[in-house]
């Protein structure tokens, strides 16, 4: 399937398969196992090696990494990664995707824009995809504290990188990877002056985290509240889209 072109006609052939495992991951899984194995083989310890051999599908449970179907849509905004929408709010982008980085590239405009947070626990896919396509045209990594990703003031405390796209027509988005208590690694895909297609995989974080995304000024969202997300997938906004969404929780 991948790489197959698919629309809402019924066009193309699809299967259902299990997920595949991220290289970044493998490592972890089978050490994971490794050490089970020891505890079960070598010193006969079921106690241990049991919850230890369930852990390692956990890890490798982790670290999945499925195949997505991006809408390709000139207007359209995906999700970059899978989880809840835990805040939609209106913000000033971060000074590190406006100021001017003496790179000769423009950075966001200043002024109030929709933040949109997706909140990543640890049973969420983790790999991050570009909202846009278009090149990377700032990486900004910045250390910092490991608060609880669902708080507000993680964007601006936590362990982050921050990641701006352009498009060929000139309009940007930022959007920002956040550590979070259980997270304590961000692994970028790409560097700047990469150009990725919409929905391409960027990076991951480590074992829960959160992203946030800048929309353009006169972009609202298309997601609610309290909604879960599809990295790739589900449609955050439409550029220079601005309409009011109710839904109800049931």
């Amino acid at each position: 399937m991948a790489g197959e072109l698919l629309d809402n006609r019924g066009r193309g052939d699809v299967a259902w398969s299990f997920p595949s495992i991220h290289p970044e991951g493998r490592k972890f899984g089978l050490i994971a196992v490794g050490v089970s194995l020891l505890f079960l083989l070598v010193f006969g310890w079921e106690i241990i090696g049991w919850p230890l051999l369930m852990l390692s599908a956990g890890v490798f449970a982790f670290f999945r990494d499925p195949e997505r179907v991006v809408p390709h849509s000139d207007l359209a905004v995906v999700a970059p990664a899978d989880g809840l929408v835990s805040l939609i709010a209106q913000v000033e982008p971060p000074e590190e995707l406006k100021i001017d980085d003496g790179s000769g590239i423009a950075g966001l405009p200043a002024g109030p824009v929709t933040r949109i947070s997706i909140f990543m626990s640890v049973f969420d896919v983790h790999i991050n995809r570009a909202p846009i396509g278009g090149v990377i045209r700032r990486l900004v990594y910045i250390p910092g504290k490991f608060l609880n990703a669902d708080l507000d003031k993680a964007s601006e405390e936590n362990e982050r990188q921050h990641i701006l796209v352009e498009r060929a027509d000139g309009a940007r988005i930022g959007f920002t990877q956040i550590a979070g208590l259980v997270a304590r690694r961000i692994v970028p895909f790409v560097k700047e002056g990469d150009t990725v297609g919409s929905g391409q995989r960027v990076g991951l974080i480590r074992f829960g985290s959160r992203v946030d995304v800048y929309l353009p000024a006169g972009t609202g969202s298309n997601v609610l509240l309290g909604q879960r997300v599809i990295a790739g997938e589900t449609v955050l906004a439409e550029m220079g889209v601005q309409k009011h969404i109710e839904g109800i929780a049931q």
